[in-house]
């Protein structure tokens, strides 16, 4: 299946359009954790098994296996590895850089990690997403609209209209191969209805629900398709560190089931 495919598929068996973001920590934890040989795959693997029946997608930020050097980055390739074909795994990295370096970029996400999709940055230009791209099978989400404050300093700017607006209109061209997706925080409720209005079916990767704030009815309502379709609301923080106790994983399967039926909840609402 390519990623689409099996992004439809989890969403169809699980009933579901959560992602739970996977942002290791180690000073987040529960602390009997550590004397385990490999305390991040550990817990994550504790955490998927907890939640995988509630998923559509899981979404490791690599910057969070990068900070522990090699044995992040090992232990972010057992956790790829884990989660198995059934449910399909976005890596986060926020790539973006000329044509030679993103094929490399490409080819270390999609043929070394082996993640199923990722997230880049449009500001190269087309010639910096293609080489993710072309890797058809694959899922490619732009940054279009982010949930950060600072994203007021660029990316709401513009003398004929705003540079999100923009995005959402090239990565809809850029879609050749029907494997683009954008990104766009909750925390933009309103433009969110907008870009969905300008790039119809293609899958919008929404952050910011939980930690910061995003309005979660707003964002499913706006962000899914007629169908109910093609959104993935990510939270990362709220049910990964729902507890640092021995509860921790049950902790977390009960946080994203509440937070799944209540997505559910508000997807025909539109």
């Amino acid at each position: 299946m390519n990623f689409l495919e099996k992004l439809s598929n989890a969403v169809k068996v699980n009933n579901s359009l959560l992602c739970v973001g996977l942002d290791i920590d180690l000073s987040r934890i529960p602390k009997f954790l550590l004397n385990k040989e490999d305390p991040i795959f550990t817990f994550n693997r504790t955490i998927i098994d907890e939640t995988r029946d509630l998923v559509c997608a899981y979404k490791p930020n690599i910057a969070f296996y990068e900070m522990y050097g090699m044995y992040g980055l090992e232990s972010l390739k057992r956790t790829i590895e884990y989660i198995g074909e059934e449910i399909p795994v976005i890596l986060d990295a926020k790539r973006g850089d000329i044509a030679h370096t993103a094929s490399a970029y490409a080819k270390s996400i999609f043929e070394n990690y082996k993640a199923d999709a990722t997230t880049v940055s449009p500001y190269l230009g087309h010639d910096s997403v293609e080489p993710f791209t072309e890797y058809k099978d694959k899922g490619v989400f732009v940054l279009c609209l982010t949930s950060n404050p600072g994203y007021k300093d660029f990316q709401i700017l513009g003398d004929e209209e705003p540079l999100y607006r923009t995005v959402a209109r090239r990565v809809k061209e850029w879609n050749k191969n029907g494997n683009c997706g954008l990104v766009v925080g909750a925390t933009s409720a309103n433009e969110l209805k907008e870009i969905r209005n300008l790039v119809g079916e293609m899958p919008i990767l929404i952050p910011g629900v939980g930690a910061q704030g995003g309005n979660l009815q707003f964002s499913v309502k706006n962000g899914v398709t007629k169908k109910g379709e093609r959104a993935i609301i990510n939270t990362s923080r709220s049910i990964i560190y729902a507890s640092d106790r021995e509860d921790y994983a049950r902790s977390a399967k009960l946080f994203a089931r509440r937070l799944k039926d209540e997505i559910n909840s508000y997807r025909w609402q539109g």
